[in-house]
């Protein structure tokens, strides 16, 4: 296990690193969850018709979402993303670490992404679940 404040990222002994994510993280504290977010802003006007722009703008309404409760990016533990298209996002990974990085910074809490038919927003290409712990 490799401890990073505040948070303890899972690493079972003999497995080979996860990249981009964490496989686990045990976190103390207060506990913030947000609604599937989606890639509008805060007007929900869509200002990005492709998966990349929405995921930036996805991640900015996560962090809005964290700073409302008085959390940062880093107290993220979990994300959950629904994608519309698995192709779009594969073709695109070095776009996605990048904006990843420039919003949340290098901080990969436990991650899971699952390619959806459609979200309900017909616009939407991606949705994003997160939880965060602010420590105690």
């Amino acid at each position: 296990m490799t401890a990073i404040s505040p948070h303890m990222f899972l690493q079972p002994d003999g497995w080979l690193p996860a990249k981009g994510y964490a496989n686990g993280v045990m976190a103390q504290g207060r506990m913030v969850f947000t609604g599937g977010l989606v890639g509008w802003n805060a007007r929900q006007e869509w200002e990005h018709p492709d998966m990349v722009g929405q995921f930036r703008q996805t991640l900015l309404n996560v962090v809005a979402v964290l700073d409302a409760a008085g959390a940062r990016p880093e107290h993220l533990v979990r994300l959950t993303w629904y994608i519309t298209d698995k192709r779009e996002y594969l073709d695109n990974l070095r776009d996605f670490g990048a904006a990843y990085r420039e919003v949340i910074g290098r901080h990969f809490p436990a991650m899971a992404v699952v390619e959806v038919s459609a979200l309900i927003e017909d616009a939407a290409r991606i949705e994003i679940e997160a939880t965060a712990v602010i420590p105690d």
